[in-house]
This record gives C-alpha cells, structure tokens and sequence, in this order.
C-alpha cells in the first residue's frame, strides 16, 4: 500500500491559521481535534503534567496526530496561568468532561467569556450539559438505545446491535461537536462575541435519526415492527449473506430497479420484483436469495456483482480493507512509521481540490510540545525553567 498521501501539497490546510486548544481526555473530544488538526488548525493539547512521567508507557494514540501536547498542572497558581494566556490566544477551546468539571479547574464558560470574549466554548457530552441524566456516567451504546436508533437494529427475535463507539461517539457526539465549532467561529467573526456548544451525543444521534422518523411516520413504514423493517435485516434485498467459503457480503438494493437487477443476477426469474415490499414475501424470497448467495465464495460473488447496480459490497475485515482495490486507488488508509512500527490509519477526510489536509504524523507524547508552546508565548527560558522547577508544567 503506498504511503503517499493524495492531498499533501504545499498547502497547510483549509483551517490553516486556526488555533484550537484541547483538554485532554476520552472518546469524541480528541477525535474532533484530531480532525481539526488533520485540516490544518494549530491543536495544542493541554494534558496533565502528572501523565507526563508515564508518558513513554502510553501509546501514540492516532487520535493525537498532528497536535502539539503541552503538560500542566491545572492545579497550579503557573499552570493555570498558562492555560489562561493559550485561551486568550486562541479561537476556541474543546472539552469532553462530565458537566462542572472545567468549572471546578477554573475555567467555567463565564469566565472564559470574561477574559476571551471571542473565543467559542466547545463541550461534548454524552447526556448534555442540562437534564435529569446530565452527571450519570455512560458510553456511546447507551446514548444510541435512549435515543430509539439502537432498536432500528434489531432482527426479529434478536438483540439490537451497533458498531462500537461509531453511531454515538464520532457521528453524533464529535461531528456535531466540529459542526457547531464551525458555525459559531463562523459567527464570532461578524459579532466579535463567542459562545458554548453543547454538543451532547444524544441530541447528535437524534438529529441523525430524522429520515427514519419520517419513513415511521409520515411514509408509514414499520410502525415499530421489525419484520416489515427493510432496515432491520428481514427483507431479501438489504442484507448481509453468507457466502460458501464462510465470508459474508452485503445487498441493498433499496429501489425497484436495482432490485429487479438483482434478482436478474441472482437467477430468480420467477421472483415477481413489483411485489418488492410485500413483506409477507419476504421470509420466502429471502431464504432463496441466502441459498443462491451461500452456492458460490465471497471472492465469486465480487467478480460476479461489484461494480453494477445492484448496491453490492464484502464484508471486509478491518486489516482488508485497505487493499481493496477501490480503497487502495483512493488511499482511504495511511502507512505511520510509529516509533519503528508500521501502523495503518485512515486518511484524512473529507478531500479538497485546492487546500488538501496535512499528511497524517504520528500521535504526539505527552508533553512533548511543553517548552516550544511556552516559547510561543513569550515565556523566557528562565521563566520556563522556573515553571518546571515549580511542577506547574512537564
């Protein structure tokens, strides 16, 4: 697989000249930066200087590629006054902590809006910042079931599932995140004033949830019943089907044409396609069509049906993937050198045709950036070894 990234160029990125701080932590949060960071934005990550003599022990996180890590103490009379001049400094701030704690180290949105009234205040939360569960502990799997997506995933007789942390983490909690940063920078450029994104992974994965709302609604689809669900897995065309040789591949031939395409393909002649959303049919047709797909491997199928019409992909394993043919003409994936390890990582996305994205680096450790950011802001290097004398950096 080539190394090459497609949109390195001498451009530095769309959001070249944006300056983003993060306060380190799990889940959404660091994905958003990372993004941010892979278009270009200066990402300096302020984590705690207590990680900091553990650092070679923890991994090069991918989500921390492209920033700068600055280690504090938080608790300290100089870390905080660090943290205070990078914010004065910067157009926005993102934080993915429970609701109160930016306010207990100090930083509570008012007084960020008091000192650095043009700077947007991003927070990501799985329950949001208000509400009855707003301190309650969770994961992406719980924010995906209270929102009523996670039961669209449900076969009849069955759990619902979900992919882990992709449906409520990323989708709904980060790029919701990077949507409102984006709206309210765009914002403060014509009104000087800042504000806070509540950017909460229920509110993100609901928003998502507005097509299948519509189809249960007003088109009256399903009403809740999985078995006349075409998403739920219980109809013939939209599917994955286990093939010979054990692999699986996937079918989604959601509209009348492709459909009637399919079952060309497939040898199913017989099979009526204007009675495509009969569900009564569908036990039947689906048990012939899992029966033709099962007579021939994954690798026959792809020769068979890739490329046309009929809505068709293979069920790739995450280290496949990458080779594909199709992935592989368009880089989706990236080769790191991660301190004398080849690692495989997604490229940047989306693309641009005239300011590409950085070239993905290696995450960076913790701390690693502490004297080159102070240095940026001006402190001396006697002040800089003052602040490490103290343990209000590392």
């Amino acid at each position: 697989m080539s190394t090459d990234h497609p949109f390195e160029g001498r451009s530095a990125g769309p959001l070249s000249g944006m300056r983003i701080l993060e306060f380190a932590g799990i889940g959404p949060a660091p994905f958003a930066g990372m993004m941010l960071a892979d278009m270009g934005a200066e990402l300096i990550l302020i984590e705690r200087s207590a990680d900091h003599a553990a650092a070679s022990r923890y991994p090069r996180m991918a989500q921390n590629r492209g920033k700068r890590s600055i280690a504090l103490d938080l608790k300290s009379e100089g870390g905080r006054a660090v943290a205070w001049k990078l914010i004065e400094s910067a157009d926005a701030l993102i934080e993915g902590f429970r609701p109160g704690v930016m306010e207990r180290l100090g930083f509570s949105p008012e007084e960020v809006a008091r000192r650095a009234p043009r700077l947007v205040f991003g927070r990501v939360t799985g329950w949001g910042q208000t509400g009855p569960l707003s301190h309650a502990a969770g994961h992406d799997i719980n924010y995906v079931a209270l929102t009523g997506v996670m039961s669209t995933s449900m076969r009849p007789g069955q759990a619902p599932v979900l992919p882990p942390t992709i449906v409520g983490d990323m989708a709904g909690g980060a790029m919701f995140l990077l949507f409102g940063l984006m709206c309210a920078m765009h914002e403060a450029r014509q009104s000087g004033r800042g504000q806070v994104v509540d950017a909460a992974m229920i509110d993100g994965v609901a928003a998502m949830s507005g097509l299948m709302h519509q189809m249960r609604g007003a088109m009256g689809y399903w009403k809740d019943d999985p078995a006349r669900n075409h998403f739920l897995n219980t109809s013939p065309f939209y599917e994955a089907f286990e093939c010979a040789d054990g692999g699986y591949i996937t079918l989604g031939a959601i509209e009348p044409q492709f459909y009637a395409l399919l079952l060309q393909k497939l040898g199913l002649a017989d099979v009526d396609p204007g009675r495509q959303y009969q569900s009564a049919d569908w036990p039947d047709v689906k048990a012939r069509v899992a029966e033709r797909v099962r007579s021939k491997t994954r690798a026959q199928w792809c020769a068979e049906l890739e490329g046309s019409d009929v809505c068709f992909a293979p069920v790739l394993s995450l280290g496949e993937a990458p080779s594909h043919p199709h992935n592989a003409q368009r880089q989706l994936f990236v080769d790191l050198d991660v301190d004398g390890s080849m690692q495989c990582q997604p490229a940047p996305a989306p693309r641009f045709s005239r300011t590409p994205a950085r070239r993905p680096t290696p995450g960076t450790r913790i701390g690693q950036d502490t004297d080159a950011v102070l240095a940026a802001l001006g402190y001396a290097q006697a002040d800089i070894a003052a602040l490490r004398e103290s343990k209000a950096c590392a």
